[in-house]
């Protein structure tokens, strides 16, 4: 699985992709992708950074959706339950994930200067960490790995 959002990319191509992905998804497995469901979505792959509920409420709101609360959090609640966004737990906020179609843990590399969020892939089942857990009998659950730094960036420009 590929890191998403540090490098250059097609970002309007990432979007669509990843909407389209969610879409099939969603038609596949019987869910119902409200409107509101999918502008929380599209909001929140606007940028790799992570979002706030009450930003994407203020996003909601601007679109034409409600703006109580329960608007947000029962479509970042949807999309975090399906596994098409992430919540970042360092920053309290939410990310789409990058890749909805993948049975994964991801490990967050969060930028501690200009906020960017990219999403990578990690080893939890087969790594040191299942290591770890098998020789202690402990069984991994659920895991939020998140690795605070510089993205390639803004280590650049402090060299520069």
């Amino acid at each position: 699985m590929p890191t998403v959002g540090f490098a250059q990319h097609d970002h309007n191509h990432c979007v669509q992709d990843t909407v389209t992905q969610v879409e099939k998804m969603c038609t596949d497995h019987g869910l119902n992708l409200t409107p509101v469901r999918k502008k929380a979505l599209e909001i929140l792959l606007e940028e790799h950074r992570a979002l706030g509920a009450y930003d994407v409420l203020e996003r909601l709101h601007d679109a034409g959706f409600g703006s109580q609360p329960p608007v947000a959090y029962r479509a970042l609640d949807f999309l975090t339950r399906n596994g098409f966004a992430h919540k970042v737990e360092r920053l309290n906020a939410f990310i789409a994930c990058t890749h909805p179609d993948e049975c994964h843990t991801p490990a967050f590399l969060i930028c501690r200067l200009c906020g960017t969020v990219a999403e990578a892939g990690t080893d939890i089942e087969t790594g040191r960490f299942a290591t770890l857990a098998e020789t202690t009998g402990f069984t991994i659950e659920k895991a939020v790995i998140e690795i605070e730094g510089r993205c390639p960036s803004c280590t650049c420009e402090e060299t520069a």
